[in-house]
Order: structure tokens, then C-alpha cells, then sequence
């Protein structure tokens, strides 16, 4: 099997004999989605059969696809919530699954405002470890030579907590940085990081990044690539680097370590990394000391061949950001993943974030698809779900997983939309979370069109040089009318031509042009929504809001910016920062829809 001809990539043959069973394992299971599938959802039904929530559902011990969708409903979290607080509080029958529940993993308390439980089992950390060993050797297909250096990746753990039963809850990746997977993984050349374990597995988020950034600074001429898990992760490591380049300068300067450095796992490893380097010092004050920061990552590292950081989604609106920082470097979204599985993979990282399509590997779980215009469904009129080989080119779909840790056609809450196949397995785009951020009357906006206005309007102020870094949004019904607020940190790269108020009531008027008619009318004819506003806030303050999510329990590494705020902290936090504010000045455009 040629395997470089099936993963059609301009770079020709598999780096290595281990890399060409890993794509030949991919080739398989794509070609064979079909009867993968099947296969999965009869281990999980045998395996699972005699488990409380099954048994339930008089299965009968079936493990056809027929019976299963016949009988087993589609949940959602809050159907199955009364299971998981019980093997939360330390019922150990078997409820969900006939495995031991090993942990649960926490979502990252940012979508719908709610940590989730999700109960796992100890060999879903091997599932896992399986998709993560198949990102290198597809990523060794586009870009050569990354067994001579290695990769600068921003990563953290967070601080677990226990159920009520004694069992650990804390995020995904904190589970996986801390399996022996992770901390004894054998040394792979094409997967090198510049991070020592002991910085990765610091609870402390200061001196693990200090320690992360440091050991990046020293082995700068090494570094090939540079990540984190999201976006938003590398931009807050680079903010990092700018409040905390002096200090650093000086520990290379002097071979020591910042006295801000406790934690004594870290302090024994720098012993063996720490030197005096007063050229590298001088360097990094002569580089970080200008005022203007455009394209510091490959300044700083001049070799890095791609940024590795999740940018679908929500995090598309850091790409402009990310391209000022890193001269435009390519940007690889290498697998699409959550905490309730892991769920596939890029084939082709190095393409425009705007094209990513990920393929969903037919060994992880069970995937069905819910057709997205039926899913607000009538409990008395279920939906049809379609099968992962049967999904349409060009629909929009909603997840649904049935797993073998034990959730049964579980609605993830994503929106996909199929963008083509590679062999017989669909590949997906990411569309959007199924939820509606704001809303004042019959008017329902959503993440995907608050980002695009925001996007839009955004457009003004690049004659300013200035663009908008970060934003979150609320419906604020204090006032009558209720209108929807919109926050906004910018980045001003010529403060001496910063955009005026009136440009920023453009602003205004430019997201009210690009949300829906229904809003439109709302604010048109109906007159039940008032003039958008814009809040400008100091720079720094969407830092701070990520301290204080994270100070309640966030994952440093999950962090997303809530795109919508309604929690009066939150908001009062937000509001103490604000710089000046600007409201719409005249009405969007609206016009009836012709009657018939």
C-alpha cells in the first residue's frame, strides 16, 4: 500500500517505518468506517450489557444497530446528571458502564456556563494516546526535517478535585499530562519538547509558564514549532513574554532562576538547564525592548516552521492576532477532541484554518448525526439519525457519541458540517456549539454570526492600524429596550492614530448591518431592541477575566473566552475596566419579507 499516494500530501513518503504503519492504520480504519463502526457499537453494548442503564432499556442483550436505535434514546447531560452524581458520590455498581469509572473529566466550565462530569475508564487514556501518535506522522508528511529540533509547547495542568466518592475530577489533558502515557512516554525525535515534565506538571501557572518560556528562550535556535492547545494559549504566553522579559533576560544573563521559582521539582531540573548566556540575554532585551512586537515568534525563534494551535471555531477571531506575532506563519489544527472522547484528526494541518476539516476516526466511538434543521425534535416525532458513512457532502449535522466509557447516543452539543470523504469516512467542518448566545426578544444570535458582525465591523479599523484582540458580548435587559453589549480590547499598533468615536459608532452599526433580519426587525419595526453599544476595555482586562475563571476551577489549557457573559462578577469586572463607550448611531437596514 502506498501509503503517501492515499494521504495525498506534496511531500512524498512517510518519515519513518513507524510513521507508515500509523498511516497505513489510518488508510484501514477509513476505508472500513463502515464495519468499524458496527464493530464498536456491539463491543460497547456486549461489554456494557448487564450495566444498570442498559438493562433499563430491555435491550435483551441485542447488539445490532436496529434494536439499539429503536430503544436507546438520545440524552442529552442533564438526563443522565441523576446517574453520574450517584458514581460521583461513590456508587460503585456498575450504572453506565461495567468498567470501573477511573475519574471524571471536567469540562472546561466555559460552554453553557457549567463544569460537566464525564465519567471515564482507565482504557480510554490508551484510545487517546492512539489519536495523538497518528498527529506526527501525517504532520511528517508536509513538513520535513522536524526530527533535527524541537517543539515549544505551551502546556498545563490544573489542580484536581474529588468527588464526593472519592474519585478525581479534573480536565482531559490535566489526566493525560499526568498518565504515565505522557510522563514516561518514549523518546520519539520527531516529538521533542523544550518543556521539562516537571514544568508541564506544576500547579502553579507562573512558574510553569515561567519555566515553559525559559527553557524556550535558552534552546531558542532549536525550536521548530511553537503551541499550545488553543489560540488563545500561545497569545497568552506571548503576553507573558512581554510583561516578564526583563526578568527572564536576567536569569540567562546570570545562569540563575527567578526567586518567584518555589515549586523544587522545577528548581532541580533547571540546575541541569540554566547557563550563563549574556549573548542570548542581550538579545532578548534588544528584541523584546521594541516598541513594535510584528512577527516576534520568528524574531525570537527564527526556525519555526508552523504555529501548532487549535484555530476552528471560536478561536478564528485570534488568527489575525497570531499572524501579526508570527510574520503569518502556517497555522496546523491537528485533532478535534473533547472531554466527553476524542473524536479524530487533520489530514491536511497545514491548510487555511478557514478550510480545516477533520476526519473522524471510526475506532474511537460511535458516531451517529443528527440532521441539524430537526434537531429542536418533538419528543413524540424522534429524529432520524444518520450513520458516520451515510452523512450528506454539504449538510450540517449535531454529534451524537455513544462511547465505551458509557455514554449512550450522548448530544455532544457540535455542529458540523460534512465537507467531503477521505476513502469511506466523512470529514467535518466545525462549525459552531449548538447554543444561542443572546437574545432580547424573538431575536436569537448565535456564536457564529456575533463573531462574523464582530468580524465585519472589525474591518473599520484596520485604517487605524487596530484590530480587535478579544470580545465577549451580553443582552442587557436593564434598560427598556433591552440591547445587546458588546466588549471590546483592541490593539492599537500606532497609538498616535487610534480610531475616534465616531469610528467606533460605525462600529456599532456595522454588527447591527450583519446580524439576522429577525434582530433587524426587532430593532426597526418592532422597536423591542435598543442601539448596539460597544465597551471598549483597558488591554489586560480579558487576561484577568481568564485568572479569575481559572481562580474558580477553568483548565488554564481549556480556557475559552465566554463569547456571552451573564454572571455579575464577571460582568462587574468587565464593566471597572471600561475605557469609553459607543452606541450605534442610526437604525441597521431592514425591509419586510415580500408576503405571499
Amino acid at each position: 500500500m502506498e501509503t503517501d499516494s492515499i494521504l495525498s500530501s506534496p511531500s512524498g513518503h512517510p518519515a519513518s517505518e513507524r510513521d507508515a504503519k500509523a498511516l497505513q492504520f489510518i488508510e484501514e480504519m477509513t476505508r472500513n468506517a463502515d464495519s468499524v463502526q458496527q464493530n464498536v457499537l456491539a463491543q460497547i453494548l456486549t461489554r456494557n450489557a448487564h450495566t444498570e442503564y442498559l438493562e433499563g432499556l430491555d435491550l435483551g442483550g441485542a447488539t445490532e444497530r436496529e434494536t439499539f436505535k429503536a430503544k436507546v434514546p438520545i440524552v442529552t447531560y442533564e438526563d443522565l446528571q441523576p446517574l453520574i452524581q450517584r458514581i460521583a458520590n461513590g456508587d460503585r455498581s456498575p450504572i453506565l458502564s461495567a468498567e470501573p469509572v477511573s475519574e471524571f473529566l471536567t469540562s472546561s466550565g466555559t460552554s453553557a456556563g457549567e463544569r460537566k462530569l464525564m465519567p471515564t475508564i482507565k482504557e480510554e487514556l490508551d484510545r487517546r494516546q492512539l489519536l495523538y501518535s497518528l498527529l506526527m506522522p501525517v504532520m511528517n508528511l508536509y513538513v520535513k526535517g522536524l526530527n533535527e529540533g524541537k517543539g515549544l509547547y505551551f502546556l498545563f495542568i490544573k489542580s484536581e478535585t474529588k468527588t464526593p466518592g472519592g474519585l478525581l475530577a479534573r480536565p482531559v489533558l490535566t489526566s493525560y499530562y499526568k498518565s504515565h502515557h505522557f510522563k514516561n512516554r518514549p523518546y520519539d525525535p520527531y516529538n521533542v519538547y523544550t518543556s521539562p515534565n516537571e514544568a508541564i506538571l506544576c500547579p502553579d501557572s507562573f512558574q510553569s509558564m515561567y519555566t515553559q518560556m525559559l527553557c524556550g528562550l535558552y534552546e531558542r535556535e532549536q525550536v521548530l514549532r511553537v503551541g499550545a492547545v488553543f489560540a488563545s494559549g500561545l497569545l497568552r504566553a506571548i503576553r507573558f513574554l512581554h510583561l516578564n522579559w526583563k526578568q527572564l533576560a536576567n536569569d540567562i544573563r546570570t545562569g540563575s532562576l527567578s526567586p518567584k521559582i518555589t515549586d523544587q521539582g522545577i528548581s532541580e531540573c533547571m540546575l541541569r538547564i540554566s547557563r550563563p548566556d549574556p549573548c542570548l540575554a542581550d538579545f532578548i532585551e534588544e528584541e523584546c525592548g521594541k516598541e513594535n512586537w510584528n512577527g516576534i515568534i520568528t524574531r525570537i525563534w527564527p526556525n519555526t516552521k508552523y504555529l501548532d494551535v487549535i484555530v476552528t471555531g471560536a478561536m478564528a477571531q485570534y488568527i489575525p492576532t497570531l499572524d501579526y506575532y508570527s510574520g503569518g506563519l502556517p497555522k496546523a489544527c491537528t485533532m478535534y477532541a473533547s472531554s466527553e472522547c476524542y473524536f479524530g484528526l487533520n489530514l491536511n494541518p497545514m491548510t487555511n484554518p478557514s478550510q480545516v476539516s477533520y476526519t473522524i476516526m471510526p475506532n474511537m466511538a460511535y458516531f451517529e448525526f443528527l440532521p441539524h434543521s430537526t434537531s429542536g425534535f418533538a419528543p413524540d416525532s424522534p429524529p432520524k439519525l444518520v450513520d458516520l458513512a451515510d452523512v450528506e457532502i454539504g449538510k450540517e449535522y449535531e454529534l451524537v457519541i455513544t462511547t465505551y466509557a458509557g455514554l449512550y447516543r450522548y448530544q455532544v452539543g457540535d455542529v458540523l458540517r460534512v465537507t467531503g470523504f477521505h476513502n469511506s469516512t466523512p470529514q467535518f467542518q466545525f462549525i459552531r456549539r449548538k447554543n444561542v448566545l443572546l437574545s432580547i426578544d424573538s431575536d436569537k444570535t448565535d456564536e457564529a454570526e456575533l463573531q462574523a458582525a464582530v468580524e465585519n465591523a472589525s474591518k473599520l479599523l484596520s485604517e487605524f492600524n487596530t484590530s480587535v484582540v478579544e470580545y465577549t458580548s451580553y443582552a442587557d435587559t436593564k434598560s427598556i429596550p433591552g440591547h445587546y453589549v458588546i466588549y471590546w480590547e483592541l490593539l492599537a499598533k500606532d497609538s498616535a492614530n487610534s480610531p475616534s468615536d465616531s469610528v467606533l459608532a460605525q462600529c456599532c452599526l456595522s454588527m447591527e448591518e450583519s446580524l439576522n433580519s429577525v434582530y433587524r426587525q426587532c430593532r426597526v419595526s418592532d422597536n423591542s431592541i435598543g442601539p448596539l453599544e460597544i465597551r471598549v476595555v483597558k488591554n489586560g482586562t480579558f487576561e484577568e477575566l481568564m485568572d479569575y475563571a481559572i481562580s474558580r476551577g477553568a483548565s488554564i489549557n481549556q480556557y475559552k473566552v465566554p463569547r456571552c457573559v451573564s454572571f455579575t462578577p464577571i460582568m462587574e469586572l468587565l464593566d471597572s475596566r471600561v475605557v469609553s463607550t459607543h452606541f450605534s448611531p442610526s437604525l441597521p437596514r431592514w425591509t419586510p419579507e415580500p408576503r405571499h
